[in-house]
């Protein structure tokens, strides 16, 4: 289906307009089948990256500063995400190595049990809407790169 079919609008403005509304358009089906597989883990598209973060530099504790510059979402309040996955029991507060005042994050083994699951299912989903081949997918990245340096 074309962008035009799916958000109901006969023609855009110039061909950059329709690219655009395409990637945010793009962007929000991502996220809603991101939403799908977390519903039910209790988890939010920025917690599971908080997450991911995490499990990227397990077994090794992180700072917030650290995860704030890796989020996505560069507006995101990660001390409030990191206070939901301690209620969770995910992560944990450890002593920083480098300032005895601060406090780092660190994984815990429900939380990388969690994550690991997560995955799965994410690779599981991601292997039926995969549409494009590695060489087409490849060249999409360099593009989107490619916008992101203008």
């Amino acid at each position: 289906m074309s962008i035009e079919n799916d958000i109901k609008q006969k023609s855009f403005k110039n061909v950059y307009q329709k690219v655009a509304v395409n990637l945010m358009y793009t962007d929000s089906w991502l996220l809603n089948n991101y939403s799908k597989i977390l519903k039910p883990y209790n988890l939010s598209e920025k917690q599971y990256f908080v997450l991911k973060i995490l499990s990227a530099n397990y077994p090794n504790a992180v700072s917030i500063n650290f995860i704030i510059e890796r989020m996505l979402d560069k507006m995101s309040n990660v001390s409030r995400l990191i206070d939901k996955l301690l209620e969770k029991g995910l992560v944990i507060k450890v002593k920083s190595s480098s300032d005895r005042r601060s406090k780092d994050i660190l994984l815990t083994n429900e939380g990388l049990n969690l994550i690991k699951e997560v995955e799965c299912q994410m690779n599981h989903r991601e292997q039926k809407i995969a549409t494009l081949s590695e060489e087409e997918l490849s060249i999409l990245n360099d593009l989107l790169n490619k916008v992101r340096k203008s």
